[in-house]
């Protein structure tokens, strides 16, 4: 197996553009996990199926074919071979998708797929629980982390690039509610993995937050003090 270098967090603080700009550096493969489980939601929601339905959900998981590629330095998200990048994305979906990820069923299909991502590549892979379950033995493990105020207006932006009119107090409420559930979800709960390196990202910027990774994986100091846990 590959070398994984695991970055969890809750939403919006940061995992997926650091991870894709670790990924870039380091010359590994970018997985977006949480991308994954989108794409389930967003099937569900085109066959009609009451998220309530695990069995009916697990199944769908395992009949779908979900990629990645890297366009013009920009990676998508392919749905049985569709471009679902910005649906993905979507208010309905993100109302969803916590819910669809804590179908044990669904986790123990995309979790299989993920770990056979990395038997012939070094990865990076972002999500709520690679450090946890997925690569519990990871080489590098992170945890990002952010206040609440900072991850909503981070989630605003990406909202207005799809086109989406939502206020700071919706996605505040949003992401509150996602963090509880995906928190105390009796499988995989979101968490601190051990032996993870904590960055709190409220004060950092972009460029800060992957230098940090860099440095640790490739074991430069630089400046910044982490926390291991």
């Amino acid at each position: 197996m590959g070398d994984v270098v695991s970055i969890d967090g809750p939403a919006g603080a940061g995992k997926s553009s650091t991870a894709k700009e670790v990924a870039k550096e380091l010359g590994f493969l970018y997985i977006d996990t949480g991308a994954m489980y989108r794409s389930v939601t967003l099937a569900a929601i085109r066959n009609n199926i009451d998220i309530n339905k695990d069995d009916e959900i697990t199944q769908l998981a395992s009949d779908l074919d979900i990629g990645f590629k890297r366009i013009d330095g920009e990676y998508h998200t392919y749905l049985n071979g569709e471009d679902v990048s910005k649906e993905i994305r979507s208010s309905q979906v993100a109302d969803l998708v916590s819910p669809v990820s804590a179908i044990q069923g669904v986790r123990n299909v995309l979790v299989e797929q993920q770990r056979q991502m990395a038997e012939d590549n070094n990865l990076v892979m972002e999500g709520r629980d690679i450090g946890t379950n997925v690569f519990p033995d990871a080489k590098y493990k992170f945890y990002l982390t952010a206040d609440v105020a900072v991850r909503a207006r981070r989630r605003m932006q990406d909202y207005q690039q799809n086109g989406q009119d939502l206020t700071e107090e919706d996605i505040i409420e949003e992401i509150k509610k996602r963090d509880k559930i995906d928190s105390s979800r009796k499988f995989a709960p979101l968490k601190k993995p051990r032996g993870a390196y904590v960055i709190d990202t409220t004060n950092l910027d972009f460029n800060e937050q992957v230098k940090i990774i860099v440095n640790r994986v490739k074991d430069k100091s630089g400046k910044f003090n982490l926390k291991q846990i």
